[in-house]
């Protein structure tokens, strides 16, 4: 069989796991042939691709980014695209298409999948917002990450009796932000479920520090909203599948917070940082265990099906129905276990 693979949307620790993992599963396992398309969709409507192989893929489970190249390209966007990807699959004689993406990866993967393109997924996302899955590549290393620089900005305020908002990713859900905040000891946590009131978090600060602490660390994901009414802020642009560009509210709360207080505070805004670098073991095994089961997918014929985690297993679920809709954050996780430490 001849066997496509790409990796689309924002780039995260574990895809050349993943692609490593269907090179070897696909060329030992069942003796097929796999061709790497480039930029994600991008390349899949412009017909640019590279061979892979076993020897290809050596030395890249460890390496953060994608060896395939990535982009938010996306095809039904583009004059002819859908069109002209699903004549370059037929040119280059792709039985099966393994597409490893988040949301809008996926749905275009299913879409196409509809004018009969045989697509097995793969979810990742450091934001781990996809439905069906509990949990995507790139999650765990991102957490991990937030974490060690939470852990940093403590040392820091400390030594200045500042407050330090820390910015993580997170466009419409929190799971990055309450993660690492939990784990490392913020004071307060700001996410796109919930809507914040700056004066309850300012009460928070002022509590916690009447009582002699001199710093204090706010985790805020960067979708993270005030509640109407309080403060303004910009409308993002947004991207080719309609999402907004977001960041900035980490500098917003910290001079709401400073002007309203008093107490001197900072900004950090974590970016890209958390989608690059090594993966974590975690993330590494996951994309190992995602990949292998594409390609079993792929040779049951499970055409538009996705791989997916639910507790130690790996099963399969429709690709519609990980698209369907966001997976949010718990706000019982967030009320019960966060909003305990808080103040």
């Amino acid at each position: 069989m001849r066997v496509g693979v790409l990796t689309g949307g924002g780039d995260c620790p574990g895809l050349n796991a993943a692609i490593r993992a269907v090179v070897r599963k696909a060329v030992v396992g069942y003796g097929d042939e796999v061709v790497g398309y480039l930029d994600g969709w991008r390349g899949v409507a412009e017909g640019e691709s590279r061979p892979l192989d076993v020897e290809r893929c050596r030395g890249i489970l460890p390496r953060g980014g994608t060896i395939l190249g990535t982009s938010r390209t996306n095809p039904f966007k583009l004059d002819g695209g859908p069109e002209r990807a699903v004549a370059t699959l037929e040119r280059d004689g792709i039985e099966a298409l393994v597409a490893i993406g988040g949301e809008d990866t996926l749905g275009v993967a299913d879409r196409l999948g509809s004018l009969g393109v045989p697509v097995v997924g793969i979810p990742k996302t450091i934001d781990n917002d996809l439905s069906a899955t509990d949990v995507t590549i790139g999650f765990d290393t991102a957490v991990q990450i937030a974490t060690e620089a939470v852990d940093r900005l403590h040392t820091t305020a400390e030594s200045h009796d500042r407050i330090i908002v820390c910015e993580v990713m997170g466009r419409h859900a929190g799971w990055i932000a309450t993660y690492s905040g939990i784990a490392g000891g913020a004071a307060a946590i700001l996410v796109p479920e919930e809507p914040f009131h700056i004066d309850a978090v300012c009460e928070y600060l002022t509590r916690r520090h009447a009582k002699g602490r001199f710093a204090s660390i706010v985790v805020a994901a960067e979708g993270a909203l005030p509640a109407e009414g309080t403060i303004e802020v910009a409308s993002p642009e947004l991207d080719q599948f309609g999402h907004p560009r977001l960041g900035g509210i980490g500098s917003t709360v910290a001079e709401e917070i400073e002007r309203r207080t008093g107490f001197e505070s900072r900004v950090t805004i974590l970016g890209h940082v958390q989608r690059g670098g090594t993966p974590s073991a975690a993330d590494r095994l996951l994309a190992t265990r995602f990949g292998t089961a594409a390609v079993d997918t792929v040779h049951d014929g499970g055409w538009r099906q996705m791989v997916a985690a639910h507790g130690l297993a790996i099963e399969r679920v429709p690709i519609a129905d990980a698209v369907a809709k966001l997976k949010t954050l718990d706000t019982g996780l967030f009320r019960s276990v966060a909003e305990v430490f808080f103040g």
